[in-house]
């Protein structure tokens, strides 16, 4: 196989574009399988040099299965590639993305970027320190229905998401609002070049110790309004979004990977169906940060941007929890004053 050459430019690494990526795969969950999956389609621009997880019997059988070799040991990829997926739970992101950042990897994090905001600083920091690329993985930035709507989303004056799924069973380290809504944070704040004025958010758990269902509503500085819902306790799967401007207003489905623009003519309203060229956005998000590696361009969901989705999702939590707790409290009062 073809390795990646480096080369050392004015103290900065630099991939030439003429061989392939040496990567990695950290954690070969849901997620990891995934990525596995499409890196091993996408071998004539990389070279899968291992992968690794702690659930060796598992991941050992997905190696067999693609050819790729196993790691015991993450530490053990130092020196060996430019490139890493990092796909485990929240938890681990800093501690193993700051490995990585720190031994000369491109490294690429699934959502969230960290646990807090602190640990995600220290990343972009030492990423900005080493001339390293560090893409956060906010997959509905490169679904191909969004993608065919971004030139039609300047000036939004409401904006309206639904996101639910069936209970997954896993990421039950996060609640609904870390799991689910974040990516429809991140695209509103990517959307809205505006800071956030002020929030209200409700929210509350069903299956798990945290919040499975929440709502959101969101006011920018600018004047935009935005309505988010999430759920990961519901019976059918949605993730749509609708975006109204002065005259116009656009539906998109993410799933079907869907748009539809609404225009109005005096009192009468036009639908014209937006043409789209399907394409799966795990793979396109995968092939942007090759590219990204290789080309020596900038991701288009850096750390800064996980960073503030991470920022509000915090904020989101928190808030959550604190009328939770005061809700508790009333009933707790009540109670007690009727016995």
């Amino acid at each position: 196989m073809l390795a990646c050459r480096l080369t050392f430019v004015e103290g900065f690494v630099k991939v030439d574009a003429m061989r392939k990526i040496n990567i990695a795969i950290i954690g070969i969950g849901h997620l990891g399988s995934r990525h596995l999956k499409v890196l091993s389609e996408l071998k004539n621009i990389v070279n899968i040099v291992g992968v690794c997880d702690v659930k060796e019997d598992r991941t050992e059988r997905l190696a067999r299965h693609y050819n790729v070799p196993f790691f015991e040991d993450y530490r053990e990829l130092a020196g060996k590639i430019d490139a890493v997926n990092i796909c485990v739970p929240t938890t681990l992101h800093h501690k193993i993305g700051k490995f990585f950042l720190e031994n000369g990897v491109h490294t690429f994090i699934e959502k969230p970027i960290t646990m807090d905001i602190a640990q995600a600083d220290d990343l972009i920091a030492v990423a900005q320190k080493n001339n390293l690329k560090l893409q956060v993985g906010h997959v509905e930035r490169f679904n191909s229905a969004f993608r065919a709507i971004k030139h039609f989303t300047k000036y939004p004056l409401f904006i309206e998401c639904h996101r639910l799924n069936k209970f997954p069973n896993r990421s039950l380290d996060i609640g609904v609002v870390m799991d689910l809504m974040i990516h429809d944070i991140d695209i509103i704040l990517g959307i809205n070049n505006s800071p956030v004025k002020d929030f209200h958010a409700v929210g509350i758990n069903v299956l798990t110790s945290m919040e499975d269902i929440a709502s959101v509503r969101v006011v920018f500085e600018n004047g935009c309004v935005c309505n988010l819902t999430a759920s990961r306790v519901s019976e059918d799967v949605m993730r749509k979004i609708r975006i109204f401007t002065t005259d116009s207003y656009i539906s998109l489905d993410y799933v079907q990977q869907e748009a539809h623009i609404y225009r109005k003519h005096g009192a009468m309203i036009s639908k014209h169906a937006l043409p789209i060229q399907k394409e799966e956005p795990l793979k396109e998000e995968i092939k942007s940060f090759i590219e990204c590696v290789r080309d020596d361009q900038q991701p288009i969901v850096s750390g800064v941007e996980g960073r503030d989705a991470l920022k509000l999702a915090l904020k989101i939590c928190e808030s959550i929890k604190t009328a939770q707790t005061q809700i508790f409290e009333r009933i707790k009062s009540e109670s007690l004053t009727q016995a």
